[in-house]
């Protein structure tokens, strides 16, 4: 197992610290173990529904994974729901039966046994008293659930039997209210949700179905937790599965400033770049991605210090071909062609640093310049999907842009955006202790990283 560290934030943007994104080999060095190192930054424009994870490698895999909530004073769905605070995080997880490195054959991971909810689970086999999480509801109030997509590989099909669900927020952002019944959440994604404990007294089942690449079905508690109102029996519910009216990302909408930046047609951005994704099945020892030909090998020596030691375009960073140079102040629109499912689609893709607007779906062919979500993990879709999306560069930094299924990342599904290099010595004022994690990690040997 990895022992060395790096800790992100995710869905924080690091406007003006970089440094603190915590992305090991991109803004950072990784931790040395019995080392520490904080990360001291401040929060001041955001609000919703975060976690933090592991950055190095495949280790969050392995359970170095948690909520991050920042509450809202000015929350304008407050009058919404009644109770929302630590009883009403609900996370998301797959679990394997062995560390993350050895979790693989010739490159790709094995099926998961289990989906975790609030951190437990069944599995095919499992001794049938093994618990499962559970959440607790008064009949007559109204909870604010935050859904917290944190797999290393699938994606969940998110319900709670006879319920349904308002979603106001995705990934940190408002929404405007949508009512659904069963929610798709990739990895790293977030959803806010109200449900309205409306029901008989009783225990429903809540139900995280993981696509093929998990084990799915419900036999045995599988892929389950309990919603039990007070009042109810202790046992296992006896609902069935009714939902039919599941989200589809495109009927989405921003609640603020809905339009996305740019001018409203195709091609109405200043920089456009389409990102092929492929697969080399015959590369050794392991196949690995690229994007446009390319695949991301970590660099020995972190972008943001490659910055800071004098690099002024994409050109200086290593290793190149990897890193896209970005202007200020630009609208930026990227188009991902989807991939199949037996190439790994479709594939959760990340971008550091920023939020975007969703103008196409990957399950869409319809294009919404006005007002799409906005969020920071999107979907490429399969085959026939084209996501796009755009930001704008506000943010100095070298910016990482991942697939989010983490065995994805570490065969090389990645590039870095170098944002405003020139500006990053002069906005991202590194603390001294962050200049002393490489030389402690380049010290260490094999057998103690």
């Amino acid at each position: 197992m990895v022992r060395s560290t790096s800790i992100h934030w995710h869905g924080i943007l690091q406007h003006r610290t970089p440094w603190a994104d915590g992305v090991s080999f991109v803004t950072q060095c990784p931790i040395a173990p019995n080392d520490s190192f904080l990360y001291d930054f401040t929060v001041p424009d955001q609000a919703g529904t975060y976690w933090y994870h592991s950055h190095l490698s495949t280790q969050y895999c392995d359970g170095l994974r948690g909520p991050l909530i920042i509450y809202d004073p000015h929350d304008p769905y407050k009058k919404l729901y009644d109770v929302d605070d630590e009883s009403t995080i609900i996370t998301l997880a797959d679990w394997y039966h062995e560390p993350a490195k050895k979790a693989s054959v010739n490159g790709q991971p094995l099926s998961p046994y289990s989906t975790l909810i609030n951190g437990k689970g069944r599995w095919k086999g499992s001794p049938a008293n093994t618990s499962l999480a559970v959440v607790s509801v008064k009949k007559g109030l109204r909870y604010r659930f935050r859904i917290i997509g944190m797999s290393c590989d699938p994606n969940f099909t998110f319900s709670i039997d006879q319920h349904q669900m308002t979603i106001i927020e995705a990934d940190g952002q408002y929404t405007s209210p949508l009512t659904v019944d069963q929610l798709q959440i990739f990895a790293g994604q977030r959803y806010s949700v109200v449900v309205n404990a409306n029901q008989d007294v009783g225990n429903y089942w809540i139900r995280a179905n993981p696509d093929p690449r998990g084990v799915p079905g419900f036999d045995g508690g599988r892929n389950s937790a309990i919603f039990r109102y007070h009042g109810a029996p202790h046992c296992d519910p006896k609902t069935n599965l009714t939902a039919k009216n599941p989200l589809k990302e495109s009927n989405l909408h921003a609640l603020y400033q809905p339009a996305a930046p740019g001018l409203p047609y195709m091609g109405g951005a200043d920089i456009h770049l389409l990102l092929n994704i492929s697969v080399n099945l015959t590369h050794t020892p392991f196949p690995n991605y690229l994007i446009n030909n390319v695949t991301f090998v970590p660099p020995t020596i972190p972008a943001l210090l490659q910055i800071m030691s004098g690099a002024q375009t994409a050109q200086d960073l290593l290793p190149q071909r990897s890193y896209y140079e970005l202007p200020r102040n630009r609208v930026v629109e990227l188009t991902i062609p989807g991939t199949p499912f037996e190439f790994g689609g479709p594939h959760p893709f990340h971008l550091h640093g920023h939020s975007f607007s969703v103008v196409r779906s990957g399950d869409s062919d319809q294009y919404n310049y006005i007002n799409p979500v906005r969020r920071d993990v999107v979907n490429t879709g399969f085959v026939d999907g084209n996501t796009t999306i755009r930001f704008v560069t506000d943010s100095a930094g070298p910016w990482f842009f991942h697939c989010h299924i983490d065995w994805h990342l570490e065969l090389g599904l990645a590039i870095v955006f170098a944002e405003d290099i020139s500006s990053v010595k002069a906005t991202d004022p590194t603390p001294a202790a962050w200049g002393k994690l490489c030389p402690k990690y380049n010290s260490l040997r094999a057998d103690q990283l």
